[in-house]
């Protein structure tokens, strides 16, 4: 099969570049994993940030907490309910303003990233792609 991501190793959390949100749901439809997708354009606040997530990404009401929450909502409940085909996420237009500063996104992504490693863990493909506002 060709897929964009042929090059692009199976857990990582990196920038969007060259890619497309469109051929990032056709890979994962056609790799049959699952498509999780936030538009965070609106989003000002940590706050936000984590109910825009949940929402889009369809996860309990909880994520909407904090970002162990989130953590927590993206691998072990998942992880418990069956096997696992994989992930591709994408986290577009992450604010970058002063209410969701450097270290605000850098959290976020390290959420990603350790998610990548709890399914790299498992033999389960996990990919983030993200752009900033």
């Amino acid at each position: 099969m060709d897929t964009p991501l042929r090059s692009v190793r199976t857990n990582i959390v990196q920038s969007i570049r060259a890619f497309r949100v469109s051929d990032l749901q056709e890979a994962a439809q056609g790799l049959g994993h699952h498509f999780l997708y936030a538009n965070l354009a609106q989003a000002q606040s940590r706050q936000d940030v984590l109910d825009l997530i949940a929402q889009q990404f369809m996860l309990p009401a909880n994520v909407g907490k904090n970002f162990d929450a989130l953590y927590d909502c993206l691998t072990d409940p998942l992880h418990k309910s069956g096997p696992q085909p994989g992930f591709i996420a994408v986290l577009e237009h992450i604010p970058a303003n002063a209410k969701f500063d450097k270290e605000a996104r850098e959290q976020l992504l390290d959420i990603f990233r350790d998610a990548a490693d709890y399914w790299n863990d498992r033999k389960v493909p996990f990919r983030c792609f993200y752009s900033f506002l």
